[in-house]
């Protein structure tokens, strides 16, 4: 069984994507978050897969596509989320978060065709962590302990994948949602997107000195 899971928090103000603020408000920044969890979630729905699950810190909201498993997030550190996602999956599983609204079907496509020769898939971030995570047979143990938000992430956990000796296939490299630079950049890679869309309509706050 192949399963898609999105590990992401609910687009509440002042709970996500506090980054981006400055220069846009909370409400702002929980706005880009949730377009940015939608266009995220309608490419999962639109790519071929037994099983698709959102991994929620947090409750649905209209946002949430049909044909989707919600299961809570799991306490403590990342790596122990992650960790706790795959542990949900008992065949080839891809894990990716809600930062990429720019990610398509054909990135997540886990086909036979795709799959054949390798036992792991891994996206690095542009910012050194990795946006996607994929493993043939789920392993827990494999994220557990990795360093995560920091800018070896991606490089730890990719030694952590070879260093057990599996066949890692690389997918393209892409830019995460976490600042406003970041905003603009991804918008720009899909002017036709929620992500977008909800930008254009954002006005940075004005911020006394």
């Amino acid at each position: 069984m192949t399963t898609l899971l999105v590990i992401a928090k609910e687009p509440r103000p002042g709970r996500v994507k506090t980054r981006l603020t400055p220069p846009f408000t909370p409400e702002q920044a929980a706005a880009l978050a949730e377009a940015a969890l939608t266009d995220t979630l309608l490419a999962v729905a639109a790519t071929p897969a037994d099983r698709r699950v959102l991994v929620l810190d947090g409750s649905p909201g209209p946002w949430l596509p049909p044909g989707f498993d919600v299961v809570p997030q799991c306490a403590g550190g990342l790596d122990e989320r992650l960790a706790a996602a795959f542990a949900l999956c008992t065949g080839p599983a891809l894990l990716i978060g809600m930062d990429t609204p720019q990610v398509t079907p054909e990135l997540l496509r886990m086909s036979p065709e795709d799959r054949d020769g390798y036992d792991a898939w891994f996206g690095p971030a542009r910012d050194g962590g990795f946006w996607a995570l994929g493993l043939a047979e789920p392993d827990p143990a494999l994220l557990r302990g990795v360093p995560m938000s920091t800018a070896r992430t991606g490089a730890v956990q990719r030694a952590r994948l070879t260093g057990a000796g599996l066949r890692v296939r690389d997918l393209p490299p892409l830019r995460d949602v976490d600042t406003a630079e970041d905003a603009r950049e991804v918008a720009a890679l899909v002017p036709r997107s929620r992500f977008a869309a909800c930008l254009a309509r954002c006005t940075p706050a004005v911020v006394s000195r």
